[in-house]
């Protein structure tokens, strides 16, 4: 198994990379979270890795953080979640908004992942529920910042106002929040339930 990798950046074309270790040119998949941090070519680079085994192919996945690696783990385990879709839903959210949707049972936010659909965002959220713990932080390991959506604030301020999450959830899904900011969110939703 191939856990990291330490070299030189001599390509990059989305979602591909290629790091040069000693010689050795790897070919390496990566999510967009991790390829919009990479520094310049010819830059040396670290990668947490992930090495999938097929039959007709083998595949090296490389993310910046061991968090997005624990996760894209965690999610290949889930039936219907091969590799393609695990680096969708890295590219489209951190590690942080992937819990908080789970946590908050948010499949209105994950079936906008390419790839995603309603029966798929629900299996995601049952499955993951047990699961998520185990794909929290290590010590020593950098948690994945993760700048809250002005969606996800609201749903985080609805619930500390004693809301069920699938209460805003129904509430919020329901909403055009585009553009928003997460007061006018709130507002919207709290004139809403109270009809």
């Amino acid at each position: 198994m191939i856990g990291s990798l330490r070299g030189r950046l001599i390509s990059k074309q989305a979602p591909q990379i290629i790091i040069e270790c000693q010689g050795v040119g790897y070919e390496v998949e990566t999510p967009m979270s991790t390829f919009l941090e990479l520094p310049s070519i010819g830059d040396d680079i670290y990668l947490h890795t992930h090495l999938l085994v097929r039959e007709d192919a083998q595949t090296l996945y490389g993310f910046a953080t061991e968090d997005e690696r624990a996760l894209f783990r965690t999610l290949l385990r889930i039936s219907g979640v091969g590799a393609k879709m695990g680096l969708a839903i890295l590219s489209t959210m951190g590690v942080g908004d992937f819990q908080r949707c789970v946590e908050y049972e948010d499949a209105a936010t994950l079936v906008k992942i390419p790839g995603v659909g309603k029966k798929t965002a629900e299996r995601l959220i049952i499955e993951m529920r047990d699961k998520i713990d185990k794909t929290a932080p290590t010590p020593g390991s950098t948690r994945v910042s993760v700048d809250a959506s002005p969606r996800s604030e609201a749903v985080d301020a609805l619930i500390a106002l004693g809301y069920k999450a699938a209460e805003v959830n129904k509430l919020i899904g329901s909403m055009d929040v585009d553009g928003q900011s997460a007061e006018d969110i709130i507002r919207q939703a709290l004139r809403q339930a109270a009809q």
